[in-house]
């Protein structure tokens, strides 16, 4: 059953058309190389311009409001100096009423009690006459 047969020859296409490649995109690029990268040049430069033009405009709007957060900004460091210099007398004070070491000094000062082995100082001016009223008078 293994018969000999005719060798098979691939199908080729039949070229009925003649040859007609006349590329009028191709020539059209040929003769204007330059046009089209002009043209993508031109819409970058235009697109960055308007990205330009809108990146300007929102810092000129975000100007006052950032004066406005500097000023704000000043404010509070002002007040954290004027605080940070009452906590450091408060620290202060705090230290010096729990200092055992002083203790007799601080309850003097609150009470206005003397202690009792002090004595107290009195100074006085000395009274010098005057020259006027020492004159005797007749």
């Amino acid at each position: 059953m293994q018969a000999i047969q005719p060798p098979v020859t691939p199908l080729r296409p039949v070229k009925n058309s003649p040859r007609v490649t006349p590329r009028r995109s191709s020539s059209r690029q040929r003769s204007y190389p330059h046009q089209t990268l002009a043209a993508e040049t031109g819409v970058k430069l235009a697109v960055n311009m308007v990205l330009s033009v809108c990146a300007t405009s929102a810092l000129l709007q975000l100007l006052p409001h950032y004066r406005a957060v500097q000023e704000k900004l000043h404010e509070i460091q002002a007040e954290v100096n004027l605080t940070q210099a009452r906590v450091n007398q408060s620290r202060s004070d705090f230290n010096r009423y729990f200092d055992p070491s002083l203790a007799k000094t601080v309850m003097q000062e609150q009470s206005n009690q003397a202690d009792p082995q002090q004595r107290p100082v009195i100074l006085q001016e000395a009274q010098v006459p005057e020259a006027d009223d020492s004159t005797p008078q007749p």
